[in-house]
């Protein structure tokens, strides 16, 4: 649909520069964002981003599933430890998301299927990434209920 390999992330830094924009900062004079095609997502509405479109989806069709399987129970009784693995974890996921120009699916996923040397490196960065959260995940979730699981992005 894209005309591009899937990816999810594009929108995450299109999200951030329009609300940057809107707190004044002059994010259009970024080298980034005054490529054509970057101009001309950050100058359109936000819901005009076939990625954002995708994400809302994916977002609203987790949602759904789980509301079906009785297993949408969403509440702000966040253990403090959790609440700061999940906002570090996920700072740190979308930064390097970013910097690898997708998550599982655009840098891993789309990357090996398109013959690209990135995506097996990808996998061994992951892999090596995914080590770590294992060693340090006890320190943010001991004695609290642990989560089913902790996915990229």
């Amino acid at each position: 649909m894209a005309g591009r390999p899937w990816g999810i992330t594009s929108a995450f830094a299109l999200w951030g520069a329009k609300v940057a924009s809107e707190l004044g900062v002059d994010v259009g004079s970024w080298v980034f964002w005054q490529m054509p095609a970057n101009a001309k997502a950050l100058a359109a509405p936000v819901w005009e981003d076939i990625t954002t479109v995708m994400d809302i989806g994916i977002m609203l069709g987790a949602a759904v599933a789980a509301g079906l399987a009785g297993r949408f129970s969403p509440s702000l009784k966040i253990p403090t430890r959790s609440l700061v693995a999940a906002v570090l974890g996920g700072l740190l996921l979308g930064y390097g998301s970013r910097l690898a120009y997708g998550c599982n699916i655009g840098a891993y996923f789309s990357g090996i299927a398109s013959g690209s040397v990135h995506g097996w490196l990808w996998l061994i960065a992951a892999f090596a990434g995914n080590a770590v959260g294992v060693r340090i995940r006890p320190f943010f979730f001991e004695g609290e209920r642990r989560p089913a699981v902790l996915s990229g992005c």
